[in-house]
């Protein structure tokens, strides 16, 4: 019986040894050099400036998972709170704050604007997120530090400008 219990622990320990080597292991995928057709994930910080009367700030940290099509951005709090989950597909456009209800929208940009302060491109960001410098009317975005997981973008037109940051998890 002795026996049978030390190789009964010895077992399940190794099980459980394996495995946390094994989750150890687990990277997320890293979109660079992606293509557009699969799904990516990113995760980091963003922020985003919108220069109105009053000014409006926000930053968040981020989750954001596959294409311009159809993808799903979890926004967390400072303390890993989750702020709101955006999920938007060809039919539809949704924003999942918590204690309220599921509000939808006609589209994913208005979505995003109603997430963030203002109607960020988001077939751009994931171009950006890519590292391929997408045109987007009234936006210019800069790269240069794209290889640092950093990527800046400004907006001059419309009104009010903004200025959008990101900060990926190396």
């Amino acid at each position: 019986m002795l026996f049978s219990n030390r190789l009964r622990s010895a077992l399940v320990s190794g099980c459980l040894i394996a495995t946390i080597l094994i989750a150890g292991c687990a990277v997320p995928i890293r979109a660079t050099g992606i293509g557009y057709s699969k799904d990516a994930f990113w995760s980091g910080r963003i922020s985003l400036q919108v220069q109105s009367e009053p000014a409006q700030s926000f930053s968040a940290g981020f989750e954001l998972k596959g294409r311009p099509e159809r993808g799903e951005l979890t926004l967390i709090s400072p303390l890993g709170n989750v702020l709101g989950v955006l999920r938007w597909s060809p039919i539809e456009a949704v924003l999942d704050s918590g204690n309220q209800k599921i509000q939808r929208f006609s589209s994913v940009d208005a979505l995003m604007e109603q997430a963030t302060g203002a109607a960020i491109p988001l077939s751009a960001l994931f171009a950006w997120l890519h590292g391929d410098q997408a045109s987007v009317s009234g936006w210019s975005a800069d790269l240069s530090r794209h290889g640092e997981g950093r990527i800046s973008a400004k907006r001059v037109q419309p009104t009010p400008p903004a200025d959008l940051h990101v900060v990926l998890e190396q």
